[in-house]
């Protein structure tokens, strides 16, 4: 494998932010073992081909040797020959990449096509359409590496939900990219935590401020659907707003550490910087207040807004002390610090060294040695919580509403159609001066 310091998560693997897991550690009966390969050489297929399903697949083919990518989707033709050239720079040979061309499949339906030929699918389209390639896949007997928010609204968390359950039924491994639950130094602090070192946590601040990402103008010739799907994450039926797709992973670490998930949240949020025709329909900033049932209260911020204060991390307040992520301490109520992570992390350095600690590559690493072993690794369902938190919070911000976990999980808001053709009429659309509708705080209904 070349050396590859340069792969970040979005260009195949940026720096670290978050995970979650949930391995249950049993030994799985006869009849289940059409789900273990010991020795067999697994089949990869990837649905989804921008960069961070590009950085998935080299973290997959280094996770096992004995495994080989069979087949790759997009909806687009072109992301897809970018995507493999772009993976097979990481490799000597091709050895592991046979992908010949009649395995390239491109289109709305091309997931089901390249699902059937693998044994572990890597799911990272835009997060409108997880619910549904989820299903399949699970339907098919594959195990799964999804990447976060598994959803974008309430229906599609249910189905989540749903087919997590008969994943499990069927013994069959799914990892999702929330990966900081694979981060030594979030799962020695969260230990600590168990052992009641900072007390019961009772307050935190989560944040996600940044300068926010890319941008993608329209072309000349482009339908307003192609447009929307190449720039995507600024369109909620496939985004779910930044507040879900970047700020989950903070929102994540909160209920993982609280040890549950909030009743209900209330925010505020808008648009103030990025407001152009090309930043779609959603908020450049959210702040949220999370209640939970234990009551503690987490306060939660994200923001997309170039020139100010940049922060990705979270802090924590229990009865006996505070917690830090950022610095791996944990201090008691006099200030002392009373534990001090000291593991070595390099997120960013070369994956050829598979211990050096990556969390983006630890969560590979785990599922295919899951696969191997019989055992179970099953993140869907935390997954789907996570996410309808992120959604929850949009909904009061979007709204100005307190939005309770119920009202959340059992709206019937379906911003994602089942069904897409090239033919489809996308969810939202612009007025005659190209802008499209932005949600109005005590004007628009929870969505």
């Amino acid at each position: 494998m070349k050396s590859n310091e340069n792969l970040s998560r979005r260009n195949f693997v940026k720096r670290t932010t978050l995970a979650t897991t949930g391995i249950l550690s049993a030994t799985l009966p006869l009849e289940a073992m059409a789900n273990v390969h010991a020795e067999k050489k697994l089949k990869i297929a990837l649905v989804g081909c921008g960069g961070r399903g590009s950085g998935a697949i080299v973290q997959a083919l280094n996770a096992d040797e004995n495994t080989e990518l069979v087949a790759m989707a997009d909806a687009f033709p072109d992301r897809i020959e970018k995507s493999l050239a772009g993976i097979q720079e990481h490799f000597d040979g091709v050895k592991k990449i046979k992908v010949n061309p009649k395995h390239r499949f491109s289109g709305f339906d091309a997931y089901k096509k390249a699902i059937d030929m693998a044994d572990v699918v890597i799911l990272t389209t835009p997060p409108g359409f997880r619910p549904y390639h989820f299903e399949y896949a699970i339907a098919n007997d594959k195990h799964v590496f999804m990447e976060k928010p598994v959803a974008t609204d309430p229906v599609g968390i249910r189905k989540v939900l749903e087919v997590a359950k008969i994943a499990k039924q069927k013994k069959l491994n799914v990892v999702v990219g929330l990966q900081r639950h694979y981060q030594k130094k979030y799962t020695e602090l969260y230990a600590r935590i168990q052992d009641g070192q900072a007390g019961k946590i009772m307050s935190g601040q989560v944040y996600w401020n940044s300068r926010g990402v890319w941008v993608r103008e329209r072309q000349a010739g482009q339908t307003e659907l192609e447009y929307q799907m190449r720039n995507w994450y600024y369109f909620n039926w496939l985004c779910g707003d930044h507040i879900l797709e970047q700020h989950i992973h903070n929102i994540d670490v909160a209920n993982w550490f609280v040890g549950g998930y909030p009743t209900e949240a209330q925010g505020m949020g808008g648009r103030e910087v990025r407001n152009g025709i090309d930043h779609g329909e959603i908020y450049d900033h959210h702040f949220v207040e999370f209640s939970y049932a234990n009551g503690a209260v987490i306060s939660s911020q994200c923001r997309h807004q170039p020139g100010c204060m940049n922060k990705v991390e979270e802090n924590f307040q229990g009865t006996k002390g505070t917690v830090s992520t950022r610095k791996g301490i944990i201090k008691n109520l006099d200030g002392d610090v009373s534990y001090n992570y000291n593991g070595i992390e390099n997120p960013s350095a070369s994956m050829k060294n598979k211990g050096d600690g990556n969390p983006y590559q630890v969560e590979h690493d785990k599922l295919f040695a899951s696969i191997r072993n019989g055992d179970v690794i099953a993140d869907a369902e935390n997954g789907a919580k996570s996410t309808l938190t992120a959604i929850m919070g949009r909904m009061a911000t979007y709204s100005g509403k307190v939005i309770t976990w119920d009202q959340a999980l059992n709206s019937d808001l379906q911003l994602m159609p089942e069904m897409m053709t090239w033919g489809s009429t996308p969810p939202t659309l612009p007025d005659s001066e190209g802008r499209y509708k932005i949600p109005v705080p005590g004007k628009t209904k929870f969505y």
